[in-house]
């Protein structure tokens, strides 16, 4: 099983990043709270959970072991699978989801693309009391970059449409209802970042 991995960051998205590591890269699936940690790191260590199907073996990754540890509850969840668990994690950072289970908010997690209510139900009955204490949670990495400075992949200062449409479609939305939300929050906010951009069309689709 693979813990982590740790070596240079060749590509980076908003749903993926790849880690080459002595020669060989691996793709890994990651929430939009890790892309914003990875953001401006050129290498460093990422925390990785496997997910091993009859069709694919999939490597899911995280900034810190708080994002990676509520992953692994999601994942326990009937009706949560790993890519439902990756927009919950890209919806809201670890501190704030582990705040609204713990303190049993329903429409929040409703407000989430593939969040009925009765998967909502089930996630706050089957996970309160069951996460770290919300003190424990805060976003301090485990998976500290080991370089920060030389051939950094430079964070975007204004999000683009095509950018951010194309993680939406890694997260399972249509294209033409991403590309019209999309649009609509440019057309508001001009210099709104991709990763804030993509945020807030969870929201609304």
């Amino acid at each position: 099983m693979i813990a982590y991995l740790r070596g240079a960051y060749t590509e980076l998205t908003p749903t993926a990043v790849l880690v080459e590591c002595a020669g060989v890269g691996y793709a890994v699936a990651i929430s939009l709270t890790t892309y914003t940690a990875l953001t401006g790191q050129k290498e460093g260590k990422i925390l990785i959970t496997e997910v091993i199907r009859e069709d694919a073996h999939l490597l899911y990754g995280f900034a810190t072991r708080a994002e990676q540890e509520l992953f692994r509850h999601l994942m326990t969840v009937s009706g949560v699978g790993p890519n439902t668990a990756r927009i919950i994690l890209s919806s809201y950072p670890p501190h704030e989801l582990n705040s609204i289970i713990t303190l049993g908010q329903i429409e929040p997690l409703k407000a989430i693309k593939g969040i009925g209510l009765k998967t909502a139900q089930r996630i706050l009955v089957d996970l309160r009391g069951k996460l770290p204490p919300l003190e424990e949670t805060g976003d301090v990495t485990t998976a500290l970059p080991t370089s920060t400075t030389r051939g950094r992949v430079q964070p975007l200062d204004t999000a683009t449409p095509d950018e951010a449409v194309s993680a939406l479609k890694m997260l399972g939305y249509p294209e033409a209802a991403a590309l019209k939300v999309v649009r609509q929050l440019i057309a508001s906010d001009p210099t709104i970042r991709v990763e804030d951009l993509i945020k807030q069309s969870l929201k609304l689709l």
